[in-house]
């Protein structure tokens, strides 16, 4: 079958029911999207999928069609961080990390529907993605960093 990851189409050979976190990892050597509970509980192994969060640890590769795929790999665009991955790395938001990438693509999506999103609504938003390090103050202050940063690029691209 034919998926389409990053801006790439990739061909793989892999039963419709595997799923698209072993495809990332195995096949196409993506390791940024990582496995914590292999139930859809965690949040680490979450992707866009035409641009919503979905855990990608149950949702199986066949079910992926024609949509795109983004991983934390694709996020930013000419080789340029995301606001979001820019806001976690000026935050020092990771501890151990591992849960980083989950919770940045979740983040991403959150912004994408709520550009200006209070307290509430990111703890929300970001209930569902567990950081065992409990960095979510942090977490909390990226995001409200990268909503400004996403803001401010869209006011410059307003007044051109």
């Amino acid at each position: 079958m034919k998926i389409t990851v990053n801006g790439s189409e990739y061909e793989v050979d892999v039963p419709d029911d595997v799923p698209l976190l072993w495809v990332l990892r195995e096949e196409l050597g993506m390791t940024g999207t990582k496995f914590g509970c292999g139930k859809a509980v965690c949040g680490a192994c979450t992707v866009h999928i035409d641009g919503k969060a979905r855990r990608s640890c149950s949702f199986p590769v066949g079910d992926v069609g024609d949509r795109a795929v983004t991983t934390i790999e694709g996020l930013g665009e000419d080789g340029a961080l995301h606001a979001v991955q820019q806001a976690w790395l000026q935050g020092n938001v990771p501890q151990c990390g591992y849960c980083q990438s989950g919770q940045i693509m979740q983040a991403v999506t959150l912004l994408r529907a709520r550009p200006d999103p209070t307290d509430d609504e990111i703890d929300a938003a970001m209930s569902a993605s567990l950081c065992r390090c409990g960095t979510y103050p942090r977490i909390r202050a990226a995001i409200k960093e990268a909503a400004r940063t996403l803001a401010e690029e869209t006011n410059v691209q307003d007044d051109s």
